[in-house]
């Protein structure tokens, strides 16, 4: 391997390792939140499920490596590493900010960017570089689900909400709130194995798109076995790490949450992100989990939810792929006046 591959390997791997905490609260703030589990046990088993989902499918992987990109147009491998680096300095500051916004959506917008900006600069006309995109891929498996998994969350974690109050409505609370406690601790496995499955999978996709312009893969982008192990390593050391800063926001910022509330919005955030997994489509766990939060706070009453925070996660991700498109563009940029390349 070349040295700017090794590089690609080793950013794209810090960039796993931050993912890990920086999304460790989308699986654990409401089990934690909520008492069903010690902070350190949650980690634990948020680590272990997101290190055995990350082997279950390569969907997304696929998308991110070959349906992104044009391959009749390859890219050099500075601006993989340019678009890895504007994507982690995205995640550090919005975990800094202590706000839950998209690992996924930093990561494709820092490739869409740093793609752009170097098509352009090598042919010196800025639609040769729209056109090295492949704006099908990204509107169907992309822009689309972004959209709408944030909404199908929100509803499905309404509904299941409403019908849980109807279901136990006769039951007496204190047991209630025991036996969710227990399924809470499934729920949040449960998440915690769904961002495995989806979000281990990007960097294993940036990691193969890498390997394949240069040619070490030959003609097949097919996934090593080794690159799914070192991404799903590096996740579930993040994970280890925690994430307590964005954690706080998710588990009592947006609504106050219980037992019961916490197990629904965990079930239905794990449920988009596995059906949105099945369909290759790389999502924000993020926009899942913080969507069902509102939504079954929404069930409650409205003014259970703090739609002023809610407001500020919305505007977070609604910026973070047009900023990271802008900082993976940034760092082409400097990368190619640093080393002249």
């Amino acid at each position: 391997m070349s040295a700017i591959i090794v590089l690609v390997v080793i950013f794209a791997l810090t960039f796993e390792f931050i993912n890990g905490f920086h999304d460790t609260a989308n699986s654990i703030a409401t089990t934690v939140f909520t008492k069903a589990l010690p902070i350190a046990w949650a980690i634990a088993l948020a680590a272990c499920m997101n290190f055995l989902g990350a082997f279950v499918s390569e969907g997304v992987a696929q998308t991110i490596s070959k349906g992104l990109v044009s391959p009749a147009a390859p890219l050099d491998d500075y601006v993989i590493l340019a678009a890895l680096i504007g994507a982690i300095c995205w995640n550090l500051f919005t975990w800094w900010r202590g706000i839950p916004s998209s690992s996924s959506h930093a990561l494709i917008g820092a490739l869409i960017g740093a793609a752009i900006a170097y098509y352009t600069v090598a042919s010196g006309v800025l639609s040769v570089g729209v056109d090295g995109i492949m704006w099908d891929g990204l509107l169907q498996k992309v822009v689309i689900p972004m959209l709408t998994s944030p909404i199908i969350g929100f509803a499905l974690a309404f509904l299941v909400m409403k019908l849980i109050y109807k279901l136990f409505a006769s039951f007496d609370h204190r047991k209630t709130s025991k036996v969710f406690s227990r399924l809470q601790v499934v729920s949040a496995a449960a998440v915690a194995f769904a961002h495995g499955t989806n979000d281990a999978q990007k960097t294993m996709g940036i990691i193969t798109l890498a390997l394949f312009t240069s040619g070490v893969l030959g003609d097949a982008a097919h996934i090593p076995f080794w690159v799914k192990l070192v991404c799903a390593l590096a996740m579930a050391l993040g994970t280890s790490a925690g994430g307590y800063r964005i954690m706080r926001t998710m588990g009592h910022g947006v609504t106050k949450l219980d037992s019961v509330k916490g197990f629904a919005a965990e079930t239905s955030s794990a449920t988009v992100i596995q059906v949105m997994t099945a369909l290759h489509a790389p999502i924000s766990t993020t926009q899942a989990i913080s969507a069902a939060v509102m939504g079954v706070g929404s069930a409650h009453r409205l003014s259970a939810v703090n739609w002023n925070k809610a407001k500020d996660i919305l505007i977070t991700w609604v910026v973070t792929l047009p900023a990271s498109m802008a900082l993976g563009a940034l760092f082409v940029l400097v990368i190619r006046f640093v080393f002249h390349v």
